[in-house]
């Protein structure tokens, strides 16, 4: 398994990381993810994904336990019903 992953962020997850796309450490689950984007982002990316997703594998998921592959976006919240 390579060693890392690429992380594509859209809208305010975008503005709050100052990237569209990057490649990081690979960090196995959605939870570590999340933990290293705010270490790594602050107060403005933990606001996004306080009720923001990840697109793993083509799922939308917010379980901090889901594995991840090769490549997650990051997703804000969307507004609607």
């Amino acid at each position: 398994m390579d060693s890392h992953i690429t992380v594509r962020y859209f809208a305010a997850a975008a503005e709050a990381a100052g990237v569209r796309e990057e490649r990081l450490p690979h960090v196995g689950t959605v939870g570590a993810l999340r933990q290293l984007l705010v270490a790594r982002y602050g107060a403005a990316m933990a606001r996004v994904l306080a009720s923001g997703s990840f697109l793993v594998d083509g799922v939308v998921s917010r379980d901090d336990a889901r594995m991840l592959g090769s490549a997650v976006d990051v997703l804000p919240p969307f507004a609607g019903g």
